[in-house]
Protein backbone atom coordinates (compact mmCIF):
# COMPACT_ATOMS: atom_id res chain seq x y z
CA UNK A 1 0.00 0.00 0.00
CA UNK A 2 1.38 3.42 -0.94
CA UNK A 3 1.12 6.41 1.27
CA UNK A 4 -0.61 9.58 0.06
CA UNK A 5 1.71 12.21 -1.34
CA UNK A 6 1.82 15.54 0.46
CA UNK A 7 2.55 18.22 -2.20
CA UNK A 8 4.09 20.56 0.39
CA UNK A 9 6.82 18.08 1.29
CA UNK A 10 9.73 17.86 -1.11
CA UNK A 11 11.24 14.54 -1.96
CA UNK A 12 14.88 13.73 -2.40
CA UNK A 13 13.75 11.73 -5.41
CA UNK A 14 12.20 14.74 -7.10
CA UNK A 15 13.67 15.48 -10.51
CA UNK A 16 16.37 18.14 -10.51
CA UNK A 17 16.07 21.31 -12.55
CA UNK A 18 17.03 20.72 -16.13
CA UNK A 19 20.77 21.24 -16.61
CA UNK A 20 20.17 24.05 -19.08
CA UNK A 21 18.29 26.19 -16.56
CA UNK A 22 20.30 29.14 -15.27
CA UNK A 23 20.23 29.59 -11.51
CA UNK A 24 18.57 32.77 -10.35
CA UNK A 25 21.02 35.36 -9.07
CA UNK A 26 21.20 35.27 -5.31
CA UNK A 27 20.41 38.50 -3.54
CA UNK A 28 21.99 39.27 -0.23
CA UNK A 29 19.41 40.14 2.38
CA UNK A 30 19.46 43.82 3.22
CA UNK A 31 21.84 44.62 0.34
CA UNK A 32 21.48 48.19 -0.82
CA UNK A 33 23.09 49.81 -3.80
CA UNK A 34 25.50 52.41 -2.50
CA UNK A 35 26.69 55.52 -4.24
CA UNK A 36 30.36 55.74 -5.14
CA UNK A 37 32.47 57.45 -2.48
CA UNK A 38 33.20 61.11 -2.95
CA UNK A 39 36.77 62.34 -3.27
CA UNK A 40 36.38 64.08 0.10
CA UNK A 41 35.24 60.88 1.83
CA UNK A 42 38.20 59.03 0.34
CA UNK A 43 40.56 61.74 1.60
CA UNK A 44 39.13 61.31 5.10
CA UNK A 45 39.61 57.54 4.88
CA UNK A 46 43.24 57.88 3.82
CA UNK A 47 43.85 60.54 6.47
CA UNK A 48 42.36 58.23 9.10
CA UNK A 49 44.64 55.41 7.99
CA UNK A 50 47.60 57.77 8.19
CA UNK A 51 46.59 59.02 11.63
CA UNK A 52 46.19 55.44 12.80
CA UNK A 53 49.73 54.71 11.63
CA UNK A 54 50.99 57.86 13.37
CA UNK A 55 49.16 57.10 16.63
CA UNK A 56 50.35 53.49 16.73
CA UNK A 57 53.90 53.79 15.42
CA UNK A 58 54.81 57.44 15.95
CA UNK A 59 56.29 57.55 12.43
CA UNK A 60 57.09 60.91 10.87
CA UNK A 61 54.26 62.62 9.01
CA UNK A 62 56.26 62.83 5.79
CA UNK A 63 56.82 59.06 5.75
CA UNK A 64 53.16 58.36 6.49
CA UNK A 65 52.15 60.80 3.76
CA UNK A 66 54.35 59.00 1.23
CA UNK A 67 53.02 55.62 2.35
CA UNK A 68 49.38 56.71 1.98
CA UNK A 69 50.01 58.13 -1.49
CA UNK A 70 51.23 54.69 -2.61
CA UNK A 71 47.95 53.04 -1.63
CA UNK A 72 45.54 51.81 -4.26
CA UNK A 73 42.79 54.33 -4.94
CA UNK A 74 44.65 57.35 -3.57
CA UNK A 75 44.40 58.99 -6.99
CA UNK A 76 40.61 59.14 -6.49
CA UNK A 77 40.78 61.19 -3.29
CA UNK A 78 40.88 64.94 -2.76
CA UNK A 79 44.65 65.19 -2.18
CA UNK A 80 44.48 68.76 -0.88
CA UNK A 81 41.92 67.81 1.77
CA UNK A 82 43.98 64.73 2.65
CA UNK A 83 47.05 66.94 3.14
CA UNK A 84 45.14 69.38 5.32
CA UNK A 85 43.68 66.60 7.47
CA UNK A 86 46.78 64.46 7.91
CA UNK A 87 49.31 67.24 8.42
CA UNK A 88 46.85 69.49 10.26
CA UNK A 89 45.82 66.79 12.73
CA UNK A 90 49.40 65.74 13.40
CA UNK A 91 50.65 69.32 13.64
CA UNK A 92 47.84 70.40 15.96
CA UNK A 93 47.48 67.14 17.90
CA UNK A 94 47.95 68.83 21.29
CA UNK A 95 45.34 71.52 20.59
CA UNK A 96 42.91 68.94 19.18
CA UNK A 97 43.38 66.69 22.20
CA UNK A 98 42.76 69.69 24.46
CA UNK A 99 39.36 70.17 22.79
CA UNK A 100 38.62 66.45 23.04
CA UNK A 101 39.66 66.24 26.68
CA UNK A 102 36.67 68.40 27.67
CA UNK A 103 34.24 65.83 26.23
CA UNK A 104 35.78 62.34 26.44
CA UNK A 105 35.41 60.05 29.43
CA UNK A 106 39.10 59.06 29.57
CA UNK A 107 42.49 60.32 28.51
CA UNK A 108 42.80 60.58 24.74
CA UNK A 109 45.84 58.27 24.93
CA UNK A 110 43.46 55.55 26.18
CA UNK A 111 41.05 55.88 23.25
CA UNK A 112 41.28 53.27 20.52
CA UNK A 113 43.54 54.62 17.74
CA UNK A 114 40.62 54.49 15.29
CA UNK A 115 38.26 56.48 17.50
CA UNK A 116 41.05 58.89 18.41
CA UNK A 117 41.90 59.43 14.72
CA UNK A 118 38.24 59.89 13.76
CA UNK A 119 37.74 62.39 16.58
CA UNK A 120 40.89 64.27 15.54
CA UNK A 121 39.58 64.55 11.97
CA UNK A 122 36.18 65.70 13.24
CA UNK A 123 37.65 68.38 15.51
CA UNK A 124 40.05 69.52 12.79
CA UNK A 125 37.19 69.93 10.30
CA UNK A 126 35.01 71.69 12.88
CA UNK A 127 37.87 74.08 13.61
CA UNK A 128 39.37 74.74 10.18
CA UNK A 129 36.87 73.72 7.49
CA UNK A 130 34.18 76.31 8.09
CA UNK A 131 32.76 75.73 4.59
CA UNK A 132 31.69 72.26 5.76
CA UNK A 133 28.50 72.52 7.86
CA UNK A 134 29.09 71.19 11.37
CA UNK A 135 26.41 68.49 10.93
CA UNK A 136 28.22 67.24 7.81
CA UNK A 137 31.58 67.16 9.60
CA UNK A 138 30.03 65.14 12.43
CA UNK A 139 28.21 62.81 10.04
CA UNK A 140 31.35 62.15 8.03
CA UNK A 141 33.24 61.29 11.22
CA UNK A 142 30.41 58.96 12.30
CA UNK A 143 30.57 57.22 8.91
CA UNK A 144 34.32 56.74 9.30
CA UNK A 145 33.75 55.24 12.75
CA UNK A 146 31.10 52.90 11.36
CA UNK A 147 33.42 51.76 8.56
CA UNK A 148 36.64 51.38 10.52
CA UNK A 149 35.79 51.38 14.22
CA UNK A 150 34.26 49.07 16.78
CA UNK A 151 30.63 48.09 17.04
CA UNK A 152 29.30 51.15 18.87
CA UNK A 153 32.25 53.49 18.38
CA UNK A 154 30.20 55.66 16.05
CA UNK A 155 27.81 56.53 18.89
CA UNK A 156 30.70 57.67 21.05
CA UNK A 157 32.17 59.72 18.18
CA UNK A 158 28.78 61.33 17.54
CA UNK A 159 28.36 62.35 21.18
CA UNK A 160 31.87 63.73 21.60
CA UNK A 161 31.80 65.70 18.33
CA UNK A 162 28.31 67.04 19.00
CA UNK A 163 29.56 68.49 22.30
CA UNK A 164 32.76 69.73 20.63
CA UNK A 165 30.71 71.48 17.95
CA UNK A 166 28.97 73.43 20.71
CA UNK A 167 32.38 74.78 21.74
CA UNK A 168 33.89 75.26 18.29
CA UNK A 169 30.88 76.46 16.31
CA UNK A 170 28.52 77.80 18.93
CA UNK A 171 26.87 80.34 16.60
CA UNK A 172 26.14 77.73 13.93
CA UNK A 173 24.90 75.18 16.50
CA UNK A 174 22.62 77.73 18.19
CA UNK A 175 21.24 78.85 14.82
CA UNK A 176 20.42 75.22 13.97
CA UNK A 177 18.72 74.67 17.33
CA UNK A 178 16.74 77.90 16.96
CA UNK A 179 15.53 76.89 13.50
CA UNK A 180 14.08 73.66 14.94
CA UNK A 181 11.92 75.50 17.46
Amino acid sequence: MTEPVDPTVSSDDAPADPPTAKPAPKKKPGFKHTKPKSARRRSREFALQGLYEWLVSGAEAILIDAHMREQEGFDKCDAAHFDALLHGCIGEASAIDAVLTRHVDRKTAHLSPIEHGVLMIGVYELTHCIEIPYKVAINEAVELAKSFGGTDGHKYVNGVLDKSAGDLRSVEVEAMRASRR
